[in-house]
């Protein structure tokens, strides 16, 4: 029995000084107060932020519903922080345990205000979107990112200070870190200048065709700090640094206005100038007539016949299309070709092809025995 006694003071010893010379007892309280707030939290998820949003909702601009489902997670972390609070509160920690509470909770207090800050970036950056007109949509998204990084590192530089860790000798060593990487690395920091180039000089954006003479030529997939992504049109993705784009000439066929055909289109020599005053008419009006085609001045329309080649008449056509898509244009073209074969059809005349005449000459006894002899072989170029 005294065994027993003996086993039952130790548990109730044990109860009462557990850790810290804190009593379970207090820590089970602590812990409810917890608990308590964690469910509180719960309660103002359900409540105050659905009726919040509803409120958002019948609002015409779409920022507050944004920054208040970005913000919702850092309250409900709040909620937590001061349960924690009023739970080391209730314990009355002394010596170095109420030392590292109170510090933690700084810690998790600075937390939760910088993910704050960094929640709330996102939404109101589309306040930034009126500066499209000045800054392209890339430096934006560059801004938003320089703006979490930055709270990120105010963040972190804060804890570290909470916790006695000067960030002075940090930032004066990776100053002399970045000094020491910067000799070596002078590729990396030209291809961010040249990323910053491409941003500010509005060479293109993603989305835009660009060909970049013996480099690539694609789609813009995505603008990076060191190198972009070019899409191939064989869907075959290209890193390339952004140095190259500084350094190479740039061709930016997003940006053209109107998309150019430039033909030349060789007849017959048989065709009579009648024939050829009639195809070359009747071809500009056929473009001046359909609305797919400019007409000119600017940018020019003209059909006009250009010069005696070696087997044909040759007539150049030169205009340009209302469209710039590919796949559009391709259809346009398509339509002209067969309107020029009808036209040329309709003529009485044919379109030439590259031709060779051979003339061999008979003699028998220092005398032409026979006349001399035209053959024209005809060879179509393939």
């Amino acid at each position: 029995m005294e065994t027993l006694l003996s086993f039952i003071e130790l548990i109730v010893d044990v109860w009462k000084t557990s850790s810290f010379g804190i009593g379970m007892e207090k820590m089970l309280v602590a812990f409810l107060i917890f608990l308590s707030f964690a469910f509180l939290r719960g309660l103002f998820s359900r409540f105050v932020l659905q009726r919040i949003n509803r409120l958002a909702a019948k609002t015409e601009t779409q920022i507050d519903d944004l920054l208040i489902v970005a913000l919702e997670r850092p309250l409900k972390f709040f909620f937590l922080v001061i349960g924690l609070f009023f739970a080391v509160q209730y314990l009355q920690l002394g010596g170095l345990p109420a030392v590292i509470a109170e510090m933690l909770l700084k810690s998790f207090v600075a937390i939760g205000l910088f993910w704050f800050f960094y929640a709330a970036i996102t939404p109101l950056s589309y306040t930034l979107h009126n500066l499209e007109n000045i800054l392209s949509k890339e430096i934006v998204n560059w801004l938003v990112t320089v703006s979490h990084w930055g709270v990120i590192l105010t963040g972190l530089a804060t804890v570290l200070q909470i916790w006695g860790i000067q960030i002075g000798p940090i930032i004066a060593g990776f100053g002399l870190f970045g000094v020491a990487v910067a000799l070596g690395a002078q590729d990396l920091f030209k291809n961010l200048l040249g990323g910053i180039s491409i941003l500010v000089e509005r060479r293109f954006a993603i989305g835009d065709w660009i060909e970049v003479d013996g480099v690539v030529s694609g789609t813009i997939e995505q603008i990076g700090f060191r190198s972009t992504r070019v899409r191939r049109f064989d869907l075959v993705p290209v890193i390339v640094p952004n140095n190259m784009f500084s350094d190479h000439a740039l061709v930016n066929y997003s940006q053209m206005t109107h998309r150019r055909i430039y033909w030349k289109v060789g007849l017959e020599y048989r065709t009579t100038s009648m024939q050829l005053r009639k195809v070359r008419d009747q071809i500009l009006k056929w473009l001046k007539d359909d609305d797919a085609f400019l007409s000119g001045p600017q940018p020019p329309c003209f059909v006009y016949i250009d010069s005696f080649n070696d087997c044909s008449i040759d007539l150049i056509i030169y205009c340009f299309t209302v469209e710039t898509d590919w796949e559009t244009w391709l259809a346009h073209k398509d339509r002209l070709t067969i309107a020029i074969k009808e036209i040329v059809e309709n003529a009485g005349t044919a379109f030439a092809f590259p031709s060779v005449s051979i003339y061999q000459e008979v003699q028998a006894q220092g005398m032409v025995a026979n006349p001399p002899v035209d053959m024209t072989v005809n060879k179509e170029e393939t």
